[in-house]
């Protein structure tokens, strides 16, 4: 597969990169989804209550997009944190930060955002004891598969995660898995994929 590498860890890594802009348009455009967004919402701060059995003390979102998780968790958590590159503002009643401000935070979120970062081994220093993760699940079933797989996106998604390396990467850093699945497809289904699952959602413990 030109200009891409599956490391050691089993995550495909685009090696040249020409960096996009993340901007205010960027995030303004999640609002497309209009209830659906909301609904996902609910439902993964349903999904991360259950994994938990309790209320995170505090909560930050990264890469938030237009906040509609955050203005779900804002209910009933008392301390909520956006962090992104855009200048999208943070719903009322929640603040912004960068993300070398992230410190002693209960549950930290990246929501189809880590397979943007350009360095990912940043997960490894961050202080927080709960990840909640989901990326598109990448299948990966040949490499003509790969060049046309819809999340693919080249410049955009830098790196590719099918279940096993997803665990594989989290291990390295830190972490174990306390739950994984793909219950976002029920609102995210994509019908090109057949049966296969279309986003791999997990929560991770920092050891």
């Amino acid at each position: 597969m030109d200009n891409y590498e599956v490391l050691p860890n089993g995550v495909i890594k685009q090696l040249v990169v020409n960096k996009i802009t993340y901007d205010y348009n960027y995030s303004n455009k999640y609002n497309h989804y209009g209830e659906k967004g909301n609904y996902l919402s609910y439902t993964r701060y349903g999904v991360l209550l259950g994994v938990l059995q309790r209320v995170p003390t505090s909560i930050v979102d990264v890469r938030y997009g237009n906040g509609s998780f955050l203005n779900v968790c804002k209910e009933t958590i008392a301390n909520v944190y956006g962090c992104d590159l855009s200048e999208y503002p943070v719903p009322e009643g929640c603040k912004k930060i960068m993300f070398k401000d992230i410190s002693n935070v209960d549950v930290t979120c990246f929501f189809d955002s880590l397979e943007h970062f350009e360095d990912i081994t940043l997960i490894k220093d961050l202080d927080t004891k709960y990840i909640f993760i989901s990326v598109p699940w990448c299948h990966n079933l040949s490499p003509e598969w790969f060049i046309n797989w819809y999340h693919r996106r080249e410049n955009e998604h830098l790196y590719h995660f099918n279940d096993r390396s997803l665990v594989n990467f989290f291990n390295e850093c830190g972490y174990d898995c306390l739950y994984m699945g793909c219950f976002e497809d029920i609102i995210r289904k994509n019908a090109a994929l057949g049966e296969l699952p279309n986003i791999l959602s997990a929560v991770f413990r920092k050891r």
